[in-house]
């Protein structure tokens, strides 16, 4: 399904002129409503709509007026990009655990206690079954993942166990790609092609311990670095409640407007950084391809600096905040240090 960029239904008595404050139009256009980029910055914008698009077949490949006089939003059916859509929907509804984060904390609070007791993971879900309501693979996954306290060096019997050849990543949200890839970045900053771009990544030094949240502004060439004590989802909005709060929202809309990462599960809850806690939308989230860093290559080439003085496999646990905020010279000193 393609969708094209929808117009405003007061276009045709919009009076507004020069509501960008860069306008490239500004010597041949006197008027918003003969450009739309103005969409994205006009608070009277409200979109309209074909009302032969809300019967079948739902789309405008039979419409006579489609490639005539019609403006508006077009739903155009290509059967290779439908089923592409599918099979991509279908994938991500499979993967993951689909339980919240407050659920997991909930699960922790109770599981974790009793297995560092030395009690086993079948006793504690047969006889806590209305506590415990997931199945015990379910739990065994969960621990797997790292979301527990308890880990599996606490679960006697597993750590004879072989290691499997494939470990899943645990998601948030199992769908949080969907119209969310680098294919819907792509096609976004094609329509908002004034709109700044922000990469988020992470740096891990050893597994389980402290990690990197780093923020590059493309256009500014100026990357943040925030130490997290976890690399989960949680941090990660904790960070951008954070800036959301010292920022104000109206700057930091119009710093942050578009952020694009990777794959990681710490970016996996895009609804609680795309609008704050009211509900109210700040910003967007898009995802690159598996397996392609290049895509966000400005970050990508930072962390080769960082790597200079935190090689991967190095821990950060002894590490503040305050020495990640360091010049990279006095940085290295007193990691040299510690």
């Amino acid at each position: 399904m393609w969708v094209l960029p929808a117009v405003c239904k007061h276009r045709f008595s919009c009076s507004y002129s020069f509501l960008c404050k860069e306008c490239g139009f500004r010597r041949f256009r006197s008027y918003c409503n003969q450009c739309k980029l103005c969409n994205s910055v006009c608070s009277q914008y409200v979109p309209d709509s074909c009302r032969l698009l809300g019967k079948p077949p739902y789309v405008c490949n039979g419409c006579p007026k489609r490639n005539r006089s019609c403006t508006l939003q077009k739903h155009l059916y290509d059967p290779v990009s439908a089923q592409k859509q599918y099979q991509e929907k279908l994938s991500e509804a499979r993967s993951g655990i689909f339980l919240t984060e407050d659920e997991i904390v909930h699960l922790n609070g109770i599981v974790s206690p009793l297995l560092k007791k030395k009690q086993s993971l079948h006793h504690i879900c047969v006889n806590h079954p209305d506590s415990v309501m997931v199945s015990e693979s379910t739990m065994y996954r969960l621990i797997d993942y790292g979301l527990f306290d308890a880990k599996n060096i606490d679960l006697p019997r597993k750590v004879r166990y072989a290691r499997r050849k494939k470990k899943k990543v645990y998601k948030v949200d199992k769908s949080c790609r969907l119209g969310r890839t680098y294919a819907d970045y792509q096609l976004y900053i094609r329509e908002h092609p004034d709109l700044p771009v922000t990469q988020i990544d992470s740096v891990e030094g050893r597994k389980g311990g402290k990690v990197l949240l780093t923020i590059h502004f493309v256009k500014a060439e100026f990357m943040l670095a925030y130490l997290r004590d976890h690399n989960d989802s949680q941090s990660v909005i904790d960070v951008f409640e954070q800036l959301y709060f010292e920022l104000r929202p109206d700057r930091f809309m119009s710093l942050m407007p578009v952020l694009l990462g990777d794959n990681g599960s710490e970016f996996s809850n895009p609804k609680a950084l795309e609008s704050d806690r009211q509900g109210n939308h700040r910003t967007k989230v898009f995802y690159c391809d598996t397996s392609a860093p290049h895509q966000k290559g400005s970050a990508e080439r930072n962390h080769e600096f960082i790597r200079m003085f935190i090689p991967k496999g190095t821990p950060m646990d002894d590490f503040s905040q305050d020495d990640v905020t360091l010049s990279p010279s006095v940085f290295k000193k007193e990691g040299e240090q510690k």
